[in-house]
């Protein structure tokens, strides 16, 4: 996927004149510098190499589960909700018979990385294994070949892998999604704590702070916030090492960048070595020719290759999912009749096609300027 130059071992960079040599030191086993909106891969290493992908994977899962569920919607979580989660799991905090809001357990997908709230999270949306089985359905729609879910939350599973590239992809499929955005770029929040009694009965439940886990967001003793960031996620587990996947914004150019795995053991390598592939970027932009794209969900791709698929689309709340376009119906509305009263099933299937070919195509990244969070703009 995304050319075979991508598909090769090694360091993929191919600079022009003027374009400035890639980071010294970089120690990740894989990584990738795309522009976020034309989808040219700027430089890559390894871009295929499928690894353990840790809590990084949980953009997925956002971006399979997100739509399905209004975040006003409140849940009442059950002891079974958070059967499952694995020892060592990060958690937010949610605890059995309180009740949250769709917002609040997002809230601590993102921030705290919650396998706490991604359980939850599933079995609303029907369970572990439907969950999973939508996660992996999603990523062969987008394209991810590399990405094999086993569980939702990336917890360390056998034969759990994704990759650089299709963390890329993922992330791009995610940031289409007005929710996803806010979600990923909130530094801090309140989440809901217990319900509790004092000694005359008053019943209270009152809140506690959560802080983004991204280190490029919030900062870090020996890091600091990143120019321009406005998310996605991180990840870290024995098996994956450190993982992560960012956005940022500068002088109108926005690029994703992927790390996985640096060797180097020094506290917040990921970040740091994200940083450094974020500036090569920013000054390379332009000046280097691209060795790779990443390319649209299946459904984009199909309706592109057919005439008259030029289209651009407006951002559509919280969904954005190219996948929702191939689900309308090709049946013309029954008795359909013009002004001169003549039948208008022609028209209509005419009509109807179109608009089929010009949703698919415009769904994902035709919409090229989906706006990123006030926020960064404050962080340039």
């Amino acid at each position: 996927m995304g050319g075979a130059r991508l598909g090769r071992a090694g360091t993929q960079v191919e600079l022009t004149g003027g374009a400035p040599v890639l980071p010294k030191g970089l120690t990740a086993r894989s990584w990738i510098v795309a522009d976020a909106e034309s989808g040219d891969v700027l430089a890559a290493h390894n871009a295929h190499w499928r690894l353990p992908p840790a809590s990084t994977l949980k953009m997925l899962f956002a971006d399979t589960v997100l739509p399905r569920f209004p975040r006003t919607t409140q849940y009442k979580v059950a002891r079974k909700d958070l059967e499952g989660v694995g020892s060592g799991s990060s958690m937010v905090g949610i605890k059995e018979g309180e009740t949250y809001s769709v917002h609040d357990l997002w809230l601590g997908v993102f921030l705290r990385s919650g396998n706490d709230a991604v359980h939850v999270l599933s079995s609303m949306n029907g369970g572990i294994p439907n969950t999973v089985k939508e996660m992996n359905e999603h990523a062969a729609e987008l394209q991810a070949l590399d990405t094999h879910v086993v569980s939702p939350d990336g917890y360390d599973a056998p034969r759990q892998v994704s990759s650089a590239y299709d963390l890329t992809l993922i992330a791009r499929s995610g940031l289409q999604k007005k929710d996803f955005r806010e979600y990923c770029s909130t530094l801090t929040a309140k989440f809901p704590g217990a319900t509790k009694k004092d000694k005359k009965g008053k019943v209270s439940r009152g809140t506690f702070e959560i802080q983004n886990t991204n280190r490029l967001l919030t900062g870090d003793y020996d890091i600091s916030q990143y120019q321009g960031i406005a998310g996605v996620k991180n990840g870290n587990t024995t098996n994956a090492g450190a993982t992560f996947t960012g956005v940022a914004e500068r002088n109108g150019k926005v690029l994703l960048v992927t790390v996985m795995n640096p060797e180097k053991d020094d506290h917040n390598e990921v970040y740091k070595e994200t940083a450094a592939l974020f500036d090569w970027g920013f000054q390379a932009a332009g000046k280097v020719t691209p060795v790779g794209e990443l390319v649209p969900p299946r459904n984009a791709a199909q309706a592109s290759a057919q005439p008259g698929a030029n289209a651009s689309s407006e951002e559509s709340g919280d969904s954005g999912d190219a996948g929702v376009a191939g689900n309308v119906s090709e049946k013309p509305v029954a008795g359909a009749v013009t002004e001169d009263g003549s039948g208008g099933v022609g028209i209509a299937m005419a009509i109807t096609g179109g608009v089929l070919v010009l949703l698919a195509g415009a769904a994902f990244l035709v919409n090229r300027r989906w706006p990123l969070p006030d926020l960064v703009r404050r962080r340039r």
